[in-house]
This record gives structure tokens, sequence and C-alpha cells, in this order.
């Protein structure tokens, strides 16, 4: 078959590949579509501690079902619902479930922590096999694409988990870029009284307000201050930019809290005024991949609370996976996706 191979960082080529094996307990997906994400560009570029070499990237996926390990095949002898011709969307979380993180129901947390797409072969490809535990049921109505797009909004959905948000609540989010405007969505979902947003693209901006209804955008905090002079309860930084990560707490009112959503570079130090954390009494967390959220996720973008059909700009055939690669660093669409057989 043919997929994306990354040898080593910077190392990236579409090209011939076995076709997977599966395990006793696993599937064979026919891959439909595959989003890129920037934790894929942190692994082309060597800059995801985590992540294996030469591995098949790919971690936003949906597709069909062509054939099912042993132990699964027979429905009613593997007690597993899940039949050829399924389709599929894939929760990409590969945790030992044996470490002490796992035994304590945090499985994001998971000290042999992997990913398909990131320690194992993933959606870039014309087929992946995956374990039956990992997938979810499409509904009828749902796209491929759409399909690809569970995986980015349960991240939101588990960056949400830890805000514990209430309604009325108001949000500030740093970053206007796909994931930036799915939690802009999450928040008016979760009952936001007001949602706004920074980005130094101009383009992005007019693209949250025009095509997303987000009013309230800006280049910098000074933009909005007005609309919240206290501060913003909530403050998303969803950049994975370190110094923005330091200045978003300067947005956030006295009890408010700063979610750090964007994958910063590892090593780098954000800087925060210790006294005023403690004198304000802010809260400062951080969200790691997903934990019991994709199926939450699925329901959410069924229900239409994501414009599913503005996520998506891009959709490039395999072959085009450098190109691909290009739209998305440079940030001029939404979420760019791939068709491996489409």
């Amino acid at each position: 078959m043919r997929a994306v191979v990354i040898n080593e960082p910077h190392s990236v080529k579409v090209t011939d590949v076995p076709d997977p094996t599966i395990g006793p307990r696993d599937a064979l997906i026919r891959v439909m579509a595959t989003g890129i994400c920037g934790t894929d560009l942190h692994i082309i570029d060597g800059e995801f501690p985590t992540a294996s070499y030469p591995n098949i990237p790919g971690h936003e996926l949906a597709g069909e079902i062509v054939a099912l390990g042993d132990e699964v095949a027979d429905v009613e002898a593997g007690a597993v619902d899940f039949r050829v011709g399924d389709r599929v969307g894939v929760d990409p979380t590969l945790n030992c479930g044996e470490c002490f993180f796992c035994q304590r129901g945090q499985g994001n947390l998971c000290d042999r922590f992997g990913a398909v797409g990131l320690t194992a072969p993933g959606g870039f490809a014309e087929y992946a096999s995956v374990p039956i535990r990992t997938l979810y049921k499409l509904p009828d109505s749902m796209s491929y694409a759409t399909g690809a797009l569970i995986e980015p909004v349960c991240c939101a959905v588990r960056g949400f988990h830890r805000l514990s948000p209430q309604i009325g609540e108001t949000y500030l989010i740093y970053g206007a870029g796909p994931m930036g405007l799915i939690n802009a969505q999450m928040a008016r979902f979760n009952g936001a009284s007001q949602v706004a947003l920074i980005d130094i693209n101009e383009s992005r901006l007019d693209r949250a307000r025009n095509d997303f209804g987000i009013e309230h955008v800006a280049t910098s905090l000074a933009g909005l201050q007005h609309l919240a002079p206290r501060g913003f309860d909530n403050v998303i930084e969803a950049t994975g930019v370190t110094r923005v990560a330091s200045m978003a707490l300067d947005a956030v009112i006295k009890g408010g809290k700063l979610l750090l959503f964007g994958v910063c570079p590892p090593g780098q130090k954000a800087e925060y005024d210790a006294y005023r954390i403690y004198n304000h009494e802010l809260t400062i967390m951080g969200t790691m991949a997903v934990r019991n959220s994709y199926g939450p996720a699925l329901s959410i973008l069924a229900t239409d609370a994501i414009d599913y059909g503005k996520m998506v700009s891009h959709t490039l055939p395999l072959a085009d996976f450098e190109e691909a690669v290009d739209i998305a660093r440079k940030g001029s669409g939404m979420k760019v996706q791939v068709a491996p057989n489409g």
C-alpha cells in the first residue's frame, strides 16, 4: 500500500510499504480521511519527544472496516458490536492500562503513553490496523471528513472537562487557527456569555468573524480589554507559543483560569508573577491529549454545535502530502485533510 513515512525528523516521503497485519483484537481500516494536526508538524520537525521513528503519522482518522481479527470477527463470540463495512472513527490513544496512572483512570498520563500515528502506524496511509477498542461507529449522516474531526474536537472536550465551565462565563482564546476556532465554538456550546479571539494573522480573524460569527477579535489584548476590564473567566492558549503562554495570564480575571492547550516546545520556560497567582487565586492548568472525550466529541459533532462544514478547507490526495503540510504550516486555510482512498 501507499503511505507517508517519516524515517527521521525532516525526512518524509510517500512510498510503498507492506500492508498492515492485524492482531486477534484489531481491525483493518480503509482510511478515507485523515487530518493534519500541529502535532504532526512537530513530529516531522523532531519536536515531539514521545514520537517514534520510522513511523506512519496521522492520528485524526476515519474510515471503513475491511477486516477483523480472529477474536472479534464473530460478533457474538467476540462480544464486540463491529462488522466489516462499518464506518468508524478512531480514538488514537494507546495507553498501557497497567501503569500507576492508568490504574488511577488517567490513561492520557500513562507512563508508556502511545498513540496511533505517534508510536504506532497511523492514518496517512491507504490502510491502518488499530485495536478494536479504539473504534467508534459513525452515524449514517456523518461524512468521513467530519469523522476525522472527532479527534481534534475531543481534545477540546478534554480541555473543557479540565475547565469545568459554568454557564455565563467569559472566554478569551489566543489563536484563531483550527483548534482556536474549535475551542471558541466549544465555549459557545458550554453557555459562554462572551467569546473573544486574539491572533496576529488578520485573515484568520476575518475568517473567525465572517465564517464562524465570532464578533470580538483583535491582534492584541489591548483591543479587547474593554469587553472585560477585570479580565476573562477562562483564557485558553491555543497557539503553542511559549511567549504567548506567558502573556496570556495577563488576561485572566481574579479567581479565573488559564488553560494551556497549545503544545509549546519542550524545555522552554514560561514566566509568571507568583505573587499575582497567589493573590488573585489564579489557576493555571494543562490539558494532555484525550481522556474519555472521544464519545462526547462525536455526539457534539452530531448536534452541529461545531460548524464542521467550514472547518475543513482543503482535502488532498495522499500523493500530495507535502503540499498539504505546506498549506497547514502557512495557516492559509482551516483544517487540512488527506483522503488516502478518496
